[in-house]
């Protein structure tokens, strides 16, 4: 029986060893990542969330929050909350921009990713002495931040679940939704580069079961 009643954890042995277990977490918008990242948290396992440092990288009044403004313009801004405090971006507004537009979107992942790379690397190094650390990255492949890690495990699901599921998480309709899908690669793209598929087609309750296994499972190395 595999870890959802149906299907085993599907590995390959393309990544080399590492002496120690660095997981990378992805998996395409709306698939489930974020809770099996929770999954893993409350099971002790240090999780490093690039959606976390993304946000942080564009926090009102840093160096990426002022870039943002200097290109889009006060358009971009949430009202203000006081005369004396920084303005927050507005994500939704920002995204509308962004997803619509390719070369605006290259415009601020160049901003972006280093930014949450390098923060990545330095919580690597101060997690150095952990055996098992989580990097929580929805653009892993994308950006190349796979090489952070010794194996990766993908969070995965139909087009159309995720596509529904997104359209009910963030309110977007159907062209949204699949504006942002569309952003990042296919998930048959991913599929064959992970060490392991975790599958989130079914319940959501059967994701806890499928990470425990997979935390017994040993990767198959060449």
């Amino acid at each position: 029986m595999g870890l959802q009643g149906c299907r085993e954890p599907t590995l390959n042995t393309r990544l080399p060893p590492a002496p120690r277990r660095r997981i990378g977490l992805t998996g395409g918008i709306a698939t489930g990542k974020s809770r099996v990242g929770q999954l893993m948290e409350e099971r002790g396992l240090p999780v490093l969330d690039a959606d976390a440092y993304a946000r942080s990288a564009l926090a009102p009044g840093s160096p990426g929050a002022e870039a943002v403004l200097h290109r889009y313009g006060p358009g971009v801004l949430m009202a203000p909350a006081g005369a004396q405090e920084p303005q927050t971006l507005d994500r939704t507004a920002l995204g509308r921009i962004v997803f619509a537009d390719p070369v605006e979107r290259r415009w601020l992942e160049q901003l972006v990713h280093p930014i949450v790379r390098s923060r990545l690397e330095s919580e690597l190094r101060r997690q150095a002495n952990a055996p098992n650390v989580v990097l929580m990255v929805p653009l892993l492949f994308e950006t190349g931040m796979d090489g952070l890690c010794s194996e990766v495990w993908l969070v995965d699901c139909d087009e159309i679940q995720q596509r529904q599921r997104l359209m009910a998480r963030d309110g977007l309709s159907e062209s949204e939704a699949q504006a942002r899908i569309a952003a990042q690669w296919p998930l048959e793209r991913k599929r064959p580069l992970a060490s392991l598929v975790i599958d989130n087609r079914g319940l959501p309750n059967a994701l806890a079961t499928q990470v425990e296994q997979a935390l017994r499972l040993p990767l198959r190395r060449p």
